[in-house]
Parts: structure tokens; sequence; C-alpha cells
């Protein structure tokens, strides 16, 4: 039979419906057996619900009847739309919505890349919102959308993307154009900013694919408990396995091989040498020829540190009277066999260089890499004409953030250990001949300060001030004293118990207002350093769920007015802020500089006739 034959019989398959039930497309008093047979293993009568329709003009299909136009398939993507078919309405709608709301402002301006990041990751967390949500409304809602209104759904869902993508990403420009003239900073060109679109919805296909993994291997255990227990404990239990065995590989294999790798990079650049950075002559530093402390076990840090600071003559030029050369003592982690040992050879050392005899004596506990500040050490040691000493050890030579994730208990017991080994031999002087004991911390070497004392009163029976920079959240005493400030003071610059001991602020006016109005500052003096826009002092994990205190009314001067907390989304963009903390100028940021801390140290320890004008003159030095 030729094909001209066959195909009307094709077209008119299964036309005879059983009896009483009209076939698609037919009337009903259509005579019965007026169509063809059914092919060959198919029951005479049973009708096919979609009748079948081949392609006419496609390969293997005959030639489409004269004077008919066959469908034009160029711009239909038909493998486009299966794949996108794959993807959840809500969950579409979800990603939309959270992508948009990741160009929202944050605490300080994000490059790019980073931005591009930080929406890629909120895009697949939308993603996943708008999958629960859909699946909880059907749960809940009985009603069905047709396939028409399906279709409008996502065409209306289309049609919204053109527009809100766009739009926002317009928004976005601006509002870190804005963000960056609050916080001083430079204004790159934000053309990049297109590429945004591109990588962060790369970013989240990633993503949604492996989550989309990590849910076919939660269906295949479950298929394969299913053979023993119920179908829906089953389930349950996958979940379970599938969980365990993803906290165990990423807290354990991954968690060690990554902290492994770490060891190995910054280990290997810990032991090397800052240009420029040679060992001391002068037997006032450790590692010089007179130390208890060899030059090799110093750290890439302490070695800066020791070989560093003003000279006596740079000294002398800024205060024009006669000044001693600046005590520096540091331990470094491979001077000693523990933090323990480290301290009680930071004291055997402190002795011998005569530190207890100096007018000043401070205890610093560093950052994670064994990095102290020199913006913040430098001028304590010009107000008071050098007649200083400084002491810390090196508890880890990784960066803060990796030790605050990874472990964070050696930067306590280093705060802990140093402090209590100084203070024992400090307490056995006579009273009249012992210098001034301050405490120092910046960034984790605040945490670790901290860990040193039990509240304010400890503070202020045991020391002469204390200068705390850029806390991290979770401070315990930081927390404690933020939390209970008093009535109506915002969270960036509270005011805790009227300013009696503890008071809080990022530029010099802030110290001496930050009381009670009249309130008297006995000493010893508590400063907090800490810039309203500094990222460090805002994360914690409960941004994600719960809107933070220092996002209320009345917002800090250097943060954008059009900053709101959304759930999931500022956690993320908080986070991103924190790659980028210290790029900001000085007083914005994670950035602490030379007039700040001249401000902070002439609050807290002044030295006699100090005056307002010479802070000022102090802040324009640069640190050596």
């Amino acid at each position: 039979m030729r094909d001209d034959q066959v195909r009307p019989e094709l077209d008119d398959m299964y036309a005879t419906p059983p009896e009483g039930i009209p076939a698609l497309g037919y009337p009903a008093d259509r005579p019965a057996g007026d169509g063809p047979t059914p092919p060959l293993g198919l029951p005479s009568g049973q009708a096919q619900t979609r009748p079948f329709v081949p392609p006419q003009g496609e390969p293997g299909f005959p030639p489409a009847p004269a004077g008919v136009k066959p469908p034009d398939r160029r711009w239909s993507f038909p493998r486009t739309r299966r794949y996108l078919a794959r993807f959840s309405l809500a969950g579409l709608t979800g990603a939309l919505i959270f992508y948009c709301l990741s160009l929202t402002p944050s605490l300080l301006p994000r490059v790019w890349y980073l931005q591009a990041v930080m929406s890629g990751i909120t895009v697949a967390i939308g993603y996943a919102v708008g999958l629960f949500t859909g699946w909880l409304l059907r749960s809940l809602i009985p009603w069905r959308g047709s396939p028409a209104a399906r279709r409008a759904a996502r065409r209306t869902l289309a049609v919204a993307t053109l527009i809100l993508v766009p739009f926002f990403g317009v928004l976005g420009a601006q509002w870190q154009h804005d963000i960056r003239a609050l916080v001083d900073a430079s204004q790159p060109s934000e053309a990049r900013y297109v590429l945004v679109v591109v990588v962060s919805w790369l970013i989240a296909l990633v993503l949604i694919t492996a989550a989309r993994g990590v849910r076919w291997l939660v269906r295949l255990v479950a298929r394969l408990l299913a053979r023993f227990i119920p179908a829906r404990l089953a389930t349950g239990v996958a979940v379970l396995v599938v969980c365990v065995l993803g906290g165990f590989l990423v807290t354990g294999l991954l968690s060690r091989l990554a902290t492994d790798a770490a060891d190995s990079i910054f280990s290997g650049a810990d032991s090397g040498t800052a240009a420029g950075v040679t060992p001391p002559a002068s037997a006032l530093r450790s590692g010089s020829p007179a130390s208890l402390v060899p030059w090799p076990t110093l750290g890439r840090q302490g070695r800066t540190f020791v070989a560093g600071g003003p000279t006596p003559a740079q000294i002398r030029a800024f205060t024009g009277t006669p000044a001693m050369e600046p005590i520096r003592v540091y331990v470094g982690l491979n001077s000693a066999s523990s933090i323990a040992a480290e301290s009680t050879l930071a004291v055997r050392e402190l002795e011998r260089t005569g530190a207890f005899r100096r007018k000043i004596l401070v205890v610093a506990t560093t950052t994670g890499t064994g990095w102290l500040n020199p913006n913040m050490i430098d001028p304590l040691e010009y107000m008071y004409d050098g007649d200083t000493a400084v002491a810390a050890i090196q508890y880890s030579f990784l960066p803060s953030w990796i030790s605050f994730i990874v472990d964070k208990a050696p930067a306590q017991e280093a705060g802990r250990d140093l402090f209590d080994a100084i203070y024992a031999h400090w307490h056995q002087l006579p009273a009249g001949q012992r210098p001034k004991l301050v405490v120092f911390g910046e960034s984790l070497g605040s945490f670790g300060g901290e860990a040193a004392f039990s509240g304010a009163d400890d503070i202020r029976d045991r020391t002469s001030g204390v200068l705390w920079v850029g806390p991290t959240n979770s401070n315990t005493l930081w927390s404690r004293f933020t939390a209970q400030r008093d009535q109506g003071t915002p969270a960036w610059l509270p005011v805790y118990q009227g300013g009696r001991t503890v008071r809080f602020g990022y530029v010099p006016s802030d110290l001496m207002t930050a009381g009670a109005a009249g309130a008297a500052w006995p000493h010893p003096r508590v400063v907090y350093l800490q810039n309203p826009s500094d990222p460090i002092v805002w994360w914690s994990w409960s941004l994600a769920f719960h809107p933070p205190a220092w996002l209320n009314n009345p917002l800090a001067p250097d943060v954008s007015g059009a900053m709101r907390w959304y759930p999931l989304v500022t956690f993320w963009q908080v986070s991103a802020d924190l790659a980028l903390a210290s790029a900001p100028p000085a007083g914005h940021g994670h950035t602490y500089g030379m007039l700040q801390a001249a401000a902070a140290w002439s609050a807290i320890i002044p030295p006699p006739g100090w005056t307002d004008a010479r802070t000022a003159a102090l802040g324009d030095l640069q640190a050596s």
C-alpha cells in the first residue's frame, strides 16, 4: 500500500469510540464503524484520548499536502522550553524576588564580582523558598490552575523578569554610588555591573543543580529502604541519612582538608618576612641579639611589629621634648610549646627589657595572624615620649575570619593567659612603682582580650584602662553592654550605665559626649572604638531571621537610608561585606586610623597637659 493511501487512515485514527461515548473531534451521531480499524494489538473500539498527528514535512514523514504550509520550528527552541519547564513557577518567582532584594544596599559598597556571588547564592535560596511556599499553598488550597492559567502565569513572570531585572540593576548601581559617597570610597566604573545578571544566575543554576543531586540521592536511598520498611518511613530515614552523611562530609572531611590547606598556606606565609624588615639591634626589642626570643620564631607579623614603631628622633620631632625608645615584646607561635609557655616567656622578656619601670605597659591581644595595627600602637608611644612597653603573643597564623570559624578558643586563651601572667608579676610590685596597666585588642584580639575579665567591675579593679577596637558581634562583654544599654540610645552608639566606665564611639567627639548629660567619667576608662559601617561588628547568624537593632532609626551617618532588613537576604549581604571590610578609608568599615586611636588613648589615659589640638596633630601623622 502506498503512503498516500495510508495517510488518510492515520489522520483519522481510532475514530470509532466505545458505545455511548462520542469520539474527540467527531459528532456524536457519527455512524458506528465509520472509520478505520485500530492498529494490530489494540482491541476494536478502543479510543485514543489524544489523536496522533504526525508532523508533516519533517524528515521520515510524507510531505505536507499542496497548499498547506508546514509549521515553522526555527524559533520554537523545544529543548530550551523543555529544560525551563523543569523549573517550578513558584520557585522561579521566589528566585526573582530574592534577586531584586539582593541588589538593595548594605553596609559597604560591593565590587561587581562580589555582588554576583552574593546574588547567585541569594537567588538559589529564593528558589528554595518559592518551592516551599508553593508546596505549602498546594497542601492548604485544593484549587489547581488550568494549563492555560499556568501558561499565562509563566508569561507574566517572564514579562516581570524583563522589567524588574534591568530596573533593579539601575537602582542597585545608584545605591552603590550613594554608599561609596557615604564611606568616602572611590567611584569606579559601573559598566561591569551588567555582568552581575549573567554570573549570578549561572551560580544559582549550579547551586540548584547540586540541590537536585541531593534530592536524587534521597530518593535513591528511599527506594532502597522501601524494600524493608514503609515508604513514608523510608523517605524520612533517607532524608536523615543523607543529612548526616552530608554533615559529616562538610564538617569532617572537607573541613579538615580545608583547614589543612589553610594551615599549609598561611604557615608558609608566616615563616616569611615582609620587605624592608630587618632584625632589631636594640636590646629593648624581642628578636634582637640580647632577646630571649629568637628572631626566626617570631612569625611574619611579630617580626614586623618589633622592627617597626616610631624612633626616639621621630617622637622628639613631634613632641619637642626628650624621648625614649619604646619597648616592644613579642613571642611567636614557634617561640614556646604552648600559649601558657608563651605568656611566661613574655613576662621574662618584659623583665629583661625593664618594661615594668615604664609609665605605660600595654597587654595586647593580636588578630588571628598575630598582627597588631600600628595605627593603634604608635599614637600611645608618641603621647608618652616613648616611655611605654607593649607585650603580645601569637596564638595562630590563620586570618581572623578563618580562626573565628575553625577555632576561636585560642584567642580567648591567649588574651586570658597573657594578661593573668603579666598582672601576677605587676601586682607584686610596690604600688608606687607600677606602670599603668592597660589592655588593647582589635577585631578577634578584642574577643580574646575580653576573656580575661568578668565584667566592668573586674576591669576597674585590675587595669588602668582598656581600648577594644572593631569588636566582633560574638564578644561576650560587648554583647552584654550593648544589650543592657540605656533606653533610647541606638545600638550603633550605645550608652551603658550613663557612660560611667564603658563608652562607645567612632569619632573623637563621641567619647566625651557618650555619657549622660553632665556625667563624670572617672578612671579607669573603657573604650569600644567601632565604626557604624563595620560588618565585623554587626555580622551574626541571627541576621538571617531576626531584624537587628542597629537598623532601627535613627541610622548611623555612614549607613544608607535605603538599607532595610530582609530575611535571609540581609545575612548574605553583610556576609559579602566582610570580604572587603578593610577596603574603605579610616573611619568606615573595619579600617581604624591614627586620629581615632589618638582620640581614644587621650580619653583613656591622657598625658598631663594633653590637648585636643595635639590629638588632631597626632592624627595627621603616618604610622610607621
